[in-house]
């Protein structure tokens, strides 16, 4: 019956309407309740939801030798949004950590029914993306590019191939496509069953009818687990509750922010066709059509994101086991109609139902992973995007695997829930964000576009100011950030609208901003960086800094060091800068999207020592950047005080007046390499300081600047950034920060033993300057981030980062190289003479430029004024 949708996934297991599983067994059915097992009194671990997540958790911790799991879902399983999934598996994704999750579920659902004898309508049909669009068919060739350095087949076919795989597809308006032939379809709901019926037979206990309450803590770590009927004392808990999992987290002892929330979601079904499509019929994604479509039991299955989604259930809780809701053909309408042009021979079918469904969002499009920062012990696994079959697999492994061995195998920083604040739950928030963030995934996404609701939340003192001046404004962990400032002259309107792969309008703006702070004077409005005090009674504050931080912090009053704070691995947690502002406190630096999770690993180490107090100050102060050979004149004459090198050493930091202001903090670095300080001003003084240095400023050329300029600035100093280019898979040993490493500092630190380790064995990749040689940057594509780098012809790595240097006229990437065995894939020692031998190319939509390698800055080339074609790269080797 199509009214059951994905079908009612043979419910009835074992007859009778009852499902069975080794050591349990409870009715399914929607009658009274009359034989449910009871709850065991201990578990280590408690999984909430039955849908594919939960299962898939189960399953991967089961693999991985857990036995003692428990697994609660307050209907049936798989009767929330998993059964209403429309069951494509897709690995065309943007993001690496997504690439990875939907290719390895595609591995695990092909294999799962001949592991457990249970059904899960595995197909393998393909996928063809299509492109309406020359920029959506660029966009496509960057994501084949990265599909092939996978190892997955892909290929951009012409438009001949697309009416040769599918005959019913109008190719009249297309300009190209994308066929991925490993794609595939399943029943999602089956597979669910099938990794339940996995982990249960490892050991596992699943509950159905059992809904969890709250969660009990204990000194902010998981206690147990409150459900209607009784508690289960565990040490970890696991949220999977899909759409109800914004609910569950806020009902807690301790609440826990999950930024999520439903849309309606509508897809349709039809009668077969005349001639019933073959259930190895490739998938269609028409994302500029707004729509996908599958073979649906011979006939179509189609859907899609429309430009104007309907949020539901913005008020509070939703249905217990969700059911379809109402029809809105009016809604749909739009989709059909681009169905219709995409088939135009389905006019005359027979429409079997319009499914409308809940499907949750989260505020920036990527799905929710990770360890709650303020309960240890509380993970979380939600809020697909409508993604969840494809990522179902891959996730649960990869949390799976953070539990059991407390970090997961790959870099899953993009998904990580401590990416998000307490701000970003706000209900208003939320219900306005999904509405932008539900057409998006199936709008183009050119580089650096940014998100138009839930703006203006977190702002600097200076904004009005700014914003007067012609900032156009970039969101970073909510907090408003310039990017660069549009001259009065400009066309602010045709600006903003511009969206390219290739070279962008801001390209001359963002060039004059950098000239200035090479030239004269810039400031930048820093304030959204993590700010941190650390203090004590006595040496307190010092000892925890010193096994926290890699870097000596036994230093005199004053001083900066720059410092990673590592993993038991020896990867970067964060990497930041740390002030010694008295005997007995330091100022803490970090990245803005750092907050949460840099106060989370904080507190996770932190002595339980009344004596030693962690404060949270970012909102206290604002922070000024001053850039430039000039910025020394400014402040000189704002403080009338000496500020030459002589007198204000290089890393310093002195408390001092500003103007009319006392306490300024001036530290004597940019995070850029040039010249220049950093004020970070007590909040109330922001606008008064602010005022003083462009009133002083104006004779020295000063003039506003954004984070474009500083990016610039930065890459092409080969400065690498958290998040970016540092993650918790990259020691100091692979970026060239031995020097911030300081392992005879007399005292234990973490990462310590696995740095000295892989000091003595040699690292297997090594973070690398490429210099594209033969790239116009006013005609070819731009290099953004994601590219994959060749060496010799053979892919060894990929991009991280990248920007034009308007210093060396050119574009700079940065990223690591690998050195994989060919023949076995086996990964190699990555020696500089390895990188420095190497020819290489980086590739961008599938066209290769040459690239030049460099392990070091070249310091030299930023004093010299040459015309790019008359620079030889060869005649500078950086040591």
């Amino acid at each position: 019956m199509f009214l059951r949708l994905l079908s009612d996934v043979r419910w009835q297991r074992a007859g009778h309407g009852r499902w069975c599983t080794p050591g349990s067994r409870h009715s399914s059915t929607s009658g009274p309740e009359t034989h449910l097992t009871p709850l065991p009194a201990h578990a280590q671990v408690v999984i909430c939801g039955g849908g594919i997540m939960g299962t898939s958790v189960a399953y991967h911790l089961s693999k991985l030798g857990w036995k003692d799991i428990v697994l609660l879902e307050q209907g049936r399983l798989a009767a929330g949004s998993t059964r209403f999934c429309a069951g494509i598996v897709s690995t065309a994704r943007h993001l690496s950590i997504e690439l990875k999750m939907a290719n390895y579920s595609n591995h695990l659902y092909q294999q799962l029914e001949q592991e457990t004898g249970i059904k899960t309508g595995y197909v393998r049909t393909g996928s063809i993306s299509l492109a309406q669009t020359q920029d959506r068919l660029i966009s496509l060739k960057r994501i084949a590019s990265r599909l092939k350095v996978m190892g997955i087949p892909c290929e951009i076919i012409p438009l001949k191939k697309v009416e040769q795989l599918h005959p019913l597809i109008n190719i009249h308006d297309l300009v190209g496509a994308m066929h991925v032939p490993e794609d595939a379809v399943v029943s999602s709901a089956d597979v669910s069953l099938a990794l339940a019926h996995a982990a249960s037979r490892n050991g596992a206990q699943i509950h159905e009818r059992t809904s969890v309450i709250h969660i009990l803590t204990h000194k902010d770590c998981v206690a147990g687990v409150e459900t209607d009927r009784g508690t289960i004392e565990c040490q970890y808990f696991v949220n999977c509750a899909g759409q109800w999992a914004y609910e569950l987290g806020l009902s807690d002892e301790v609440p826990v922010s999950i930024p999520l929330h439903a849309c309606e979601h509508f897809y349709l079904l039809t009668q077969p066709l005349r001639t019933p499509l073959g259930s190895s019929t490739p998938t269609i994604v028409d994302p500029d059509g707004r729509i996908y479509i599958r073979n649906w039991q011979g006939g179509i299955l189609s859907g899609g994101f429309e430009k104007n989604p309907k949020p539901i259930f913005t008020e509070g809780r939703n249905q217990l086991e969700i059911q379809t809701l109402q029809e809105d053909w009016d809604h749909f309408e739009p989709l059909l109609s681009a169905l219709l042009r995409r088939m135009p021979g389905l006019e005359a079918l027979e429409i079997v139902q319009l499914v409308n469904c809940p499907e949750t969002f989260t505020p920036d499009m990527r799905c929710i992973m990770g360890e709650s920062p303020n309960v240890q012990g509380y993970f979380v696994l939600a809020g697909m995007n409508s993604a969840g079959t494809s990522f179902g697999g891959g996730a649960g492994k990869y949390l799976a695997e953070w539990l059991v061995n407390g970090y997961p195998s790959e870099n899953v920083w993009p998904l990580d829930l401590k990416r998000f604040g307490a701000l970003q739950s706000s209900r208003t928030f939320l219900r306005h964000r999904v509405m932008e963030v539900m057409p998006l995934i199936y709008d183009l996404k050119v580089p650096r576009w940014d998100f138009q609701t839930g703006r203006q939340l977190r702002t600097s003192p200076l904004y009005d100011r700014l914003d007067a001046q012609g900032a156009r404004w970039m969101e970073k962990h909510g907090f408003e950030r310039a990017k660069y400032f549009v001259p009065p002259e400009k066309d602010l309107l045709a600006l903003d609208q511009s969206k390219t792969f290739y070279k962008p309008d801001w390209f001359d703006i963002v060039g004059a901003e950098v000239k200035c702070c090479k030239e004269a004077v810039c400031v930048i409005d820093m304030s959204s960086f993590t700010k941190f005090e650390i203090s004590s009674t006595g040496n307190q504050a010092l000892e925890f800094l010193q096994y926290l931080l890699s870097n000596d912090l036994e230093v005199p009053v004053g001083h900066i060091v720059h410092t990673g704070m590592l993993n038991h691995n020896g990867g970067y947690e964060n990497d930041c800068s740390v002030v010694r502002v008295n005997k007995r406190s330091f100022f803490m630096i970090s990245p803005t999207d750092q907050q949460v999770h840099c106060w989370a690993w904080l507190k996770k180490h932190m002595p339980d020592d009344r004596n030693l107090v962690l404060e949270d100050v970012t909102w206290k102060y604002t922070a000024l950047n001053l850039i430039g050979p000039r910025a020394v004149d400014v402040l000189s004459e704002l403080s009338y005080a000496p500020m030459t090198p002589e007198h204000f050493p290089s890393l310093f930091c002195k408390e001092m007046s500003v103007g009319y202001a006392n306490g300024i903090r001036v530290m004597s670095m940019t995070h850029t390499g040039e010249p220049g300080f950093m004020l970070y001003i007590p909040i109330e003084y922001a606008l008064h300081v602010y005022n003083e240095v462009m009133s002083v400023g104006q004779k020295y050329g000063i003039r506003n600047s954004g984070y474009y300029a500083l990016r610039s600035l930065r890459i092409e100093k080969f400065f690498a950034f958290w998040g970016q280019d540092l993650d918790a898979f990259t020691t100091p040993l692979e970026c060239g920060r031995e020097f911030r490493v300081k392992l005879e500092k007399g005292t234990d630190f973490i990462g310590r033993e696995a740095l000295m380790r892989q000091k003595q064995e040699g690292v297997y990749k090594r973070f690398t300057m490429f210099i594209l040689e033969d790239h116009d940057t006013d005609l070819d594509l731009w290099p953004w981030w994601g590219e994959p780098i060749y060496r010799n012809g053979h892919y060894v790595g990929k991009t991280t980062s990248s920007a034009y240097s308007y210093t060396l006229e050119r574009h700079v990437c940065l990223g690591f190289v690998h050195n994989p065995d060919p023949e076995t894939g086996q990964e190699q020692l990555v020696t500089p003479d390895f990188v420095n031998r190497g020819e290489y190319e980086v590739e961008i939509a599938g066209q290769r430029f040459q690239a030049k390698a460099k392990l070091y800055p070249f310091s030299s080339l930023f004093t010299l004024r040459r015309r790019k074609d008359e620079m030889e790269l060869s005649d500078f080797h950086g040591k």
